[in-house]
C-alpha cells in the first residue's frame, strides 16, 4: 500500500514537472515572437507570465512546504490562462464567461490555502477557535487576495496603459462577487469537514497536504 502510494505520487509529480515545462515553453516562445517583432506589451506579460510559472516551486523551497501537484498544475495554468490566453490572445474579449471563469478556479485553490493555513496553525494548537472562525478566516483570505488582484489590474492599467480591468468598475464589481461565491463555497465545504463531516475531494487533498508536510504538522 505505501509503495502504491508513494507510485502514485511520483508519477502525479512528473506529470506536473512535464506540465510546468510545456507551459513555460509555449511562453518562451510568445516572448521570441514578442520581441523579434518588437511587440513591448506582450513582452511584457509574457515574462511576467514566465516568472510567475516559478512562484510554486520558490514557494516550496523559501518556506519547506508541499504543495499537492494539482495544486501546481492549477496555479501554472491559470497564469497562462490569465495573462497568455486573456490578456494577449484577448479571451477576455473573445468569451465573456473566461474572466468568470479562473476567478472561480482562483477562489477555489485561494480559498482552500486560507483553510490550510489557519488550519495548520489550530491544529498546532498556536489559535484556538471555532470552526466557523476558521471557515470565515478561509473565505476573508480568499476576497482579500482577490481584491488585491483588482488592484494590480487597476495599477497596470493607471501606470503602463494597459486594458486589464475592461469595463471598470461593472469588471471589477463582478470580479469581486464571483471570488466570493468560491471563496464561500471552499468555506463551507472546509466547516463541513472540521464538524466531522465528509468531502471526499476535501478530506483526500487536506490528508496529503497534512502527510506529506511532517515537519508542519507535529505529532506530540
Amino acid at each position: 500500500m505505501i509503495k502504491r502510494v508513494k507510485s502514485l505520487k511520483l508519477n502525479t509529480q512528473k506529470i506536473q514537472l512535464v506540465f510546468s515545462w510545456v507551459i513555460r515553453a509555449f511562453i518562451l516562445l510568445a516572448i521570441t515572437g514578442a520581441a523579434i517583432n518588437q511587440r513591448w506589451y506582450i513582452l511584457f506579460i509574457s515574462s511576467l507570465a514566465l516568472m510567475l510559472t516559478f512562484l510554486p516551486a520558490t514557494i516550496e523551497k523559501r518556506f519547506k512546504v508541499y504543495l499537492p501537484a494539482e495544486f501546481e498544475i492549477i496555479i501554472t495554468l491559470f497564469i497562462y490562462s490569465s495573462l497568455l490566453l486573456g490578456e494577449v490572445h484577448r479571451y477576455y474579449t473573445l468569451y465573456w464567461w473566461w474572466d468568470i471563469l479562473l476567478h472561480t478556479v482562483s477562489s477555489l485553490v485561494i480559498g482552500f490555502i486560507g483553510f490550510i493555513l489557519l488550519f495548520i496553525m489550530f491544529e498546532e494548537k498556536k489559535i484556538t477557535g471555532k470552526p466557523i472562525t476558521i471557515a470565515i478566516f478561509a473565505f476573508c483570505f480568499a476576497l482579500a487576495i482577490g481584491a488585491l488582484w483588482e488592484i494590480f489590474e487597476f495599477s497596470m492599467d493607471q501606470t503602463l496603459g494597459l486594458n486589464m480591468q475592461k469595463s471598470g468598475l461593472i469588471d471589477t464589481m463582478w470580479d469581486l462577487i464571483v471570488d466570493a461565491a468560491g471563496a464561500l463555497f471552499t468555506s463551507l465545504i472546509g466547516f463541513i469537514y472540521l464538524k466531522g463531516g465528509k468531502t471526499r475531494i476535501f478530506n483526500k487533498l487536506l490528508t496529503r497536504f497534512e502527510s506529506e508536510n511532517p515537519n508542519i504538522f507535529k505529532r506530540n
